[in-house]
């Protein structure tokens, strides 16, 4: 199907489910909806939203190989984290300031234009045009291909493992209220301070990958990533003092932002054009799975063993996840990558 249709079509039904939540909350503001109501409205877009973003995301990152030269997938790979990368810096500023400001219904009304101005954007964009065949399988058939596809393609599959389970088994996020009320004692300040810093960390690395390309030695570099990131969530956790932690989590948004880059550009150039909408889903769960789970993760582990241990062990499971990768995928780091695809 037209990857762009589809990005139109998910853009669109999120606009609106936003527009059906400003109703309400502009109801609620005015007496005429009880927060009893509200809240599980409020549930029901967000459920929308995830749903659409399923098919929005593989979309978007697939039609992207249609859009730029295989020669410039790497760099088109980190412009892409690096304004992913801005938005999650200023996206949580700016609705703040906004919220304050206009309060939530109003603030609604901002995010539908940003939504708009989306869908203007992509109805620009150019489309996919994939040469081969498509498949007429049934659903079912069809998924399993494109899993399939991953788990016999082992670069793949395992740089997939390895941001799956780092981010389970690493990500301090959920934590980050608990160390800035009870350990750092910053209060709410400091805490927006700690969830600026990883991306600070990452969007400074990315430029410094916009001359230095990572590529090169992408296996090695990537595993490097992955276990600086396990490092610096272990400094995290055991750090008492407020700067310490700040540039532990700095430097875990920088190590994120390398493997990033290479997984997106080891993505692009691996998959057939035929099968990236299905291998980009596939990327998305594992991606956004690490993100949710790995918050729920880092939560029942601290109710367990407590904050500071559950953050060390989150860090220690990390690098022991690449020492066991590196030892399972020694034939990787004979593999290259350059402007032209791969060589090895």
């Amino acid at each position: 199907m037209s990857r762009r249709l589809i990005i139109l079509v998910a853009i669109s039904v999120i606009t609106l489910g936003s527009l059906f939540l400003h109703f309400f909350a502009r109801s609620a503001e005015a007496g005429n909806v009880s927060p009893t109501v509200l809240v599980p409205v409020i549930y029901a877009t967000v459920f929308m939203i995830g749903v659409c973003r399923a098919f929005q995301s593989p979309a978007a990152s697939s039609l992207r190989a249609f859009l730029v030269p295989i020669a410039v997938y790497e760099n088109a790979a980190t412009w892409s984290t690096s304004a992913f990368q801005a938005g999650a810096i200023l996206g949580p500023a700016v609705a703040g300031f906004l919220f304050s400001w206009l309060g939530f219904s109003d603030t609604l009304l901002v995010v539908i234009s940003l939504f708009a101005c989306a869908l203007f954007l992509y109805s620009r964009t150019g489309d996919s045009r994939v040469t081969a065949t498509p498949s007429r399988a049934p659903l079912r058939a069809s998924v399993r291909e494109g899993v399939g596809f991953v788990w016999k393609t082992k670069v793949i599959l395992y740089a997939l493992s390895l941001d799956l389970f780092s981010v389970l088994f690493g990500g301090v996020v959920a934590l980050l209220p608990i160390y800035a009320q009870d350990i750092l004692d910053v209060g709410a300040q400091g805490l927006g301070i700690l969830r600026a810093a990883p991306s600070a960390g990452a969007v400074i690395m990315l430029m410094v990958l916009q001359r230095v390309s990572p590529m090169r030695h992408a296996w090695r570099t990537l595993l490097t990533s992955v276990a600086g990131f396990g490092a610096s969530v272990i400094v995290f956790a055991l750090s008492p003092w407020m700067g310490l932690s700040v540039a532990a989590l700095f430097v875990s948004g920088a190590c994120d932002s390398v493997s990033v880059v290479i997984r997106q550009t080891v993505l692009q150039l691996k998959t057939p054009d035929e099968m990236r909408g299905r291998v980009m889903a596939v990327n998305g769960i594992f991606v956004s799975s690490s993100n949710e789970l790995g918050a729920f993760e880092s939560g029942t582990t601290a109710r367990v063993m407590g904050v500071v241990p559950s953050a060390v062990f989150g860090g220690v499971m990390t690098l022991l996840i690449v020492g066991w990768v590196s030892l399972k995928a020694r034939e990787l780091f004979n593999v290259r990558f350059d402007s032209r695809g791969e060589n090895g």
